[in-house]
């Protein structure tokens, strides 16, 4: 006899798409504010009226269920806007990354079939630059701050604003299958074209809960009901790691910072004393930083960095400034949150420089995320934090594929486990640790060597003011570290001093000092992708063939 439940013909099937974030919020808070720069304040109940205004005017366009809505734009009030209109349609949100070259920007613009692209002023040169190479049909809407703005080449069919005011403050959304497709981006983590990776309404709302679930308990790094939210991970980027979805279901006030200015950013945070904010360790490391940042009081500030590792003396120099950093673990292909290194009451009782070894762990999983650390066997390792394995996963919010590409999502799905490509350990409590891409592992003379475990090293040195390692190739050991430094602006060594302190605190166990090349840069001239992780890749292909000689 079958035990499946029996359902009412007048019960309704409550489908988890994300007009019910929208209507059905854990604080309905219409009084609470939503800024924008220093240029505009709204109120919850004037930015859902406008989330429905932006309906009816894309409606007025014809872009209805299946369509896809393309937006360049900073982050804003606007863009959390379009994060709900667009996917509430039934349309699919595609989140341009403005920071990819001109060839990749066409690439996912055709690949994902674009039929309207939302643009900032900003941006207008760009799409300018690229409109002769993308199909034509499409319909263009620009947004501009303030002043004129005239295009040569593009038709659009309004402005933003204006467009909104033309539109109702009412609409009724409909009723969607919750494995609808609701926003696409593209990651260029990987070689080849960009990958487009892809949601359901129903991935959202799942990874909104699940990761509110995670932030709501803890000791410390949580999000709550009195917080202040200012996203300082681009909003094309995984949905700025899905916490503006977060923030608005919650009801708590949030700061949207438009382009990313230091001073822009620690005004904002301070005037509106931000309490929550997430970023990649290069950015935090720049506002700590900023002239700014010299005398602010930061002690009210959570920060959790991903992206890449946080690094241990980044952790320390915010720990002294009183932030409660820590570190998260994701994928664009994930949604993005797996888990979290919280600590316990206990752990924060610890000695900054012990606290600072838990917070740049990769963490515990959330709730939902299954995560595994397997060898080559598809085996667990051992909980000794000293085995490596890759990290495999699974999740109700893991994209399903690569969009339009079979051969690709195969290989990222084998054997029904989502491969990140990351090598991490595992401790006896569960507690996971990132020790290298599987491409940036260093076999040198046969031994396997972390990069990230080097980059901690060299960091750490009072005159280094960020690093990388890569493994290019040697004839004696196979393949040695090299350590792209930029030292700190006001130091007195030169280049040559610096390279022997680096190596001789490197020496100190992590690998010999003749197994180990070194090269001082310029302060800034360490490649970044374009969400402003060291890029490596890029690294690899400039240094690989002509290595420096010291």
């Amino acid at each position: 006899m079958s035990n499946l439940i029996e359902r009412t013909t007048s019960a309704y099937s409550y489908p988890l798409i994300i007009k019910q974030l929208f209507q059905a919020p854990l604080v309905d808070n219409p009084a609470q504010e939503i800024v924008y720069r220093d240029q505009l304040t709204l109120t919850y109940q004037t930015w859902k009226e406008r989330v429905n205004r932006l309906a009816g005017a894309l409606t007025s366009l014809g872009i209805k269920a299946g369509d896809t809505v393309a937006v360049m734009e900073w982050d804003s009030h606007r863009y959390l806007e379009m994060y709900y209109a667009i996917p509430m349609l039934g349309a699919v949100l595609h989140m341009i990354n403005v920071r990819l070259s001109p060839e990749q920007m066409v690439y996912t613009i055709e690949h994902a079939e674009d039929d309207v692209i939302i643009c900032h002023a900003d941006f207008l040169p760009l799409l300018e630059a690229i409109k002769g190479r993308i199909a034509d049909g499409r319909k263009f809407i620009l947004i501009k701050d303030n002043g004129e703005v005239n295009s040569q080449h593009i038709h659009f069919e309004g402005e933003y604003e204006t467009m909104l005011a033309g539109a109702s403050p009412e609409f009724d959304f409909p009723e969607l299958d919750e494995n609808t497709r609701a926003t696409t981006f593209y990651t260029t983590g990987t070689t080849g074209l960009p990958k487009g990776v892809y949601f359901s309404h129903r991935q959202l709302v799942l990874h909104t809960l699940a990761s509110l679930a995670a932030l709501a308990s803890p000791a410390h790094g949580r999000m709550h009901r009195d917080s202040v939210y200012m996203p300082i991970t681009p909003m094309f980027h995984v949905h700025a790691w899905g916490i503006p979805y977060m923030a608005t279901y919650m009801g708590i006030k949030q700061v949207y910072p438009g382009k990313y200015v230091p001073a822009m950013l620690m005004n904002l945070l301070l005037k509106h004393k931000v309490t929550f904010s997430h970023c990649v360790p290069t950015i935090l490391n720049m506002l700590l930083k900023a002239p700014e940042a010299a005398q602010a009081d930061l002690s009210n500030w959570t920060c959790i960095i991903g992206g890449a590792a946080l690094p241990k003396a980044v952790a320390l120099e915010a720990l002294k400034r009183g932030i409660d950093v820590l570190g998260g673990y994701g994928l664009s292909e994930t949604c993005p949150v797996l888990s979290i290194s919280h600590l316990t009451s206990e752990e924060l009782e610890l000695p900054p420089e012990e606290q600072a070894q838990i917070r740049c762990r990769t963490g515990k999983p959330i709730g939902l995320a299954q995560i595994r650390v397997v060898n080559e066997q598809g085996k667990d390792v051992p909980q000794d934090d000293k085995t490596p394995g890759e990290i495999i996963v699974r999740s109700p919010y893991l994209t399903q594929g690569y969009l339009k590409d079979h051969v690709h999502s195969e290989k990222l799905w084998q054997n029904g486990w989502m491969h990140t490509n990351d090598v991490a350990c595992v401790d006896a409590g569960g507690s996971i640790r990132i020790t290298d891409r599987t491409k940036d592992i260093i076999k040198v003379g046969g031994e396997w060597l972390s990069s990230l475990e080097i980059e901690d090293v060299i960091g750490k040195h009072e005159h280094v003011d960020e690093v990388a390692v890569i493994g290019v190739p040697d004839v004696n050991w196979g393949e040695i570290p090299l350590a792209i430094v930029v030292k700190k602006l006001n130091t007195e060594l030169n280049d040559r001093e610096i390279i022997q302190l680096v190596k001789g605190s490197v020496d100190s166990g992590v690998l010999p000092r003749e197994a180990m090349l070194l090269k001082v840069q310029k302060t800034g001239t360490i490649d970044k992708t374009s969400v402003g992780k060291i890029n490596k890749r890029a690294l690899r292909k400039k240094f690989a063939e002509n290595p420096p000689l010291y």
